[in-house]
Formats: structure tokens, C-alpha cells, sequence
């Protein structure tokens, strides 16, 4: 069994390792149970325990399965085991959440009460920008202050331009953002906007827009289809990046990006929490 303070150390290492998990504390237990308040456990996105302890499998269904759905949707939950007679004069049912509380039954020999508050502990989505252009030195500055992850893929000649706030790569791999949601700017405007484009797509990001005009994006298209990529990849291109705001400004382009990117990511967070409650109302 981990120490609260190994558990800690953990955390921090998943954290700055770009993983999500949710973090279990026991807030508050009446009778016997067999952990106490205070008791801590990390669990991973795939519902199991990977350090500490929360009690045994009186608790742990109950537990876990709050994890998985905090991971999912971001939100945090307050999870209340009870054995049944307690339910019953709350007027309340295993299953059911009331007052933001989601109530269990333990059905263990003991009959005690822990109550769990189950935190995601989720990585930034990452804004992932190509090019070392005025547009993207404009969206570097900004990124960050929207809870972005911000990294900026150019030659390292440009570096030395970007805020300290940005992480700064040559190259990319696909596989480098799995654990989180990615954005992409691609704006290099001339300087290697095919190879970008063509390595921004090789990437499961939810936005990826193209700085420059349709008709550079179309013959950019034209291109990447005669070398074999498909026409449901090269959709998801969106040129021109941005809000149709009117923007000429590097800074006014860079503000319009940022609220396109915004507007996607809410969006599909709404779509999400509404998945969740559907599910939750379905068990």
C-alpha cells in the first residue's frame, strides 16, 4: 500500500508525463470500513487502480466506475456507499444522484458509510502551431492564455522568436498526442506548407486550420490527393483558419483562431457532458 506522499509523488509524474487519471480521496467514513479518511488512490482512464487504496470491493465498483466517467467528461463527483437501510431513510437508491451526490450500496458485512470525492486530473489540450510566421508568432503569445499546451513545430533558427511559454520541436511524431485533445494552426505561408499540412494530418487532432487563402488550401489539397491521402483527411482541413471577423492584422488573425478553436472545443465538451447524461440516465 502507497504512502499519501508516494501517491503525491505520482501524481506530479503523471501530470508533467501529459497523462489522465483521477485522483480518489476518502473525504469522510461512519462506522467500520476498511479505509479511512484521508486514503488515497490514483486510477487510470482504464478504471483500474494503478497506487493506493480506497477499501475493497465494497467500495471499489462504485468508485471506478465514477473515475471513468470523470475522465470522460472532466467533471468531478462526490460518490456516497451506504448500505441500504441508510438509503432507504435518505430516501435515495444505489444509482441514483441527488444533490450532486451519487449514491452506492455496500453490500459488505461490516455496513459502513465512506463517502469518496473522485477528482480527473486531465491533461491541457495541446495547441500544436507549424510555422514561424507573423500569424504564428501571434498565436504562441496568445495560446497559452486560454489553458492551452502550447508547442510550435519550426526550424530551430526561429526558436529564439517564441515565448517561453511555447514548447519548441523540429519534428513531430503522431503518436505524441494520444492522451489529450489537439488543436492545430498550420501557418507557414510558403515555407513548407506541404510537409505541415501532410504531418498535421497524420495527427487524430479535433481542428486543424490552414492559414492562407481557398484557393492556396485547394491546390494544397490537389497535391496531397495526386500522393495518395484521402479525400476524408483532406477534409478536415479549414481554410482559412479563423472566424470570419474580418481580420488583416496578424494579432486580429490570431485572435480569430483562437475563437474558432474555442468554439470546437466547447462545442465538443457540450457534446460530451450530453453523452454522459444520457448514459447515466440509461443505468
Amino acid at each position: 500500500m502507497s504512502s499519501n506522499t508516494d501517491i503525491l509523488d505520482e501524481v506530479a509524474n503523471l501530470k508533467a508525463g501529459g497523462k489522465p487519471f483521477a485522483l480518489a480521496t476518502v473525504i469522510r467514513t461512519i462506522s467500520v470500513t476498511a479505509a479511512k479518511a484521508g486514503a488515497k488512490a490514483i486510477i487510470s482512464s482504464d478504471g483500474t487502480i494503478s497506487s493506493g487504496w480506497i477499501g475493497g470491493g465494497c467500495a471499489r465498483a462504485a468508485v471506478l466506475n465514477a473515475a471513468r466517467q470523470a475522465i470522460s467528461d472532466g467533471e468531478p463527483r462526490m460518490v456516497s456507499i451506504q448500505p441500504e437501510d441508510l438509503l432507504k431513510d435518505a430516501g435515495v437508491e444505489a444509482g441514483e444522484t441527488k444533490a450532486g451526490i451519487r449514491y452506492a450500496r455496500n453490500m459488505c458485512p461490516s455496513q459502513g458509510t465512506m463517502d469518496v470525492f473522485v477528482e480527473p486530473v486531465l491533461p491541457k489540450p495541446a495547441l500544436l502551431i507549424f510555422g514561424a510566421s507573423p500569424v504564428a508568432h501571434a498565436v504562441s503569445q496568445v495560446g497559452s492564455r486560454y489553458d492551452f499546451d502550447c508547442i510550435v513545430v519550426a526550424a530551430q533558427e526561429h526558436h529564439g522568436s517564441f515565448p517561453d511559454s511555447c514548447a519548441l520541436m523540429d519534428t513531430v511524431e503522431p503518436d505524441q498526442f494520444q492522451a489529450r485533445p489537439v488543436y492545430i494552426v498550420v501557418s507557414t505561408q510558403g515555407n513548407g506548407d506541404e510537409k505541415a499540412l501532410t504531418a498535421a494530418l497524420e495527427i487524430d487532432a479535433a481542428y486543424v486550420g490552414f492559414v492562407g487563402s481557398r484557393r492556396k488550401a485547394d491546390s494544397l489539397r490537389a497535391k496531397l490527393t495526386e500522393k495518395g491521402m484521402k479525400a476524408d483527411c483532406l477534409d478536415r482541413i479549414i481554410a482559412p483558419a479563423g472566424l470570419d471577423i474580418g481580420a488583416i492584422l496578424p494579432d486580429e488573425i490570431a485572435l480569430s483562431i483562437l475563437a474558432q478553436i474555442i468554439q470546437v472545443r466547447r462545442r465538443d465538451q457540450r457534446d460530451l457532458e450530453g453523452t454522459t447524461q444520457k448514459s447515466q440516465i440509461q443505468e
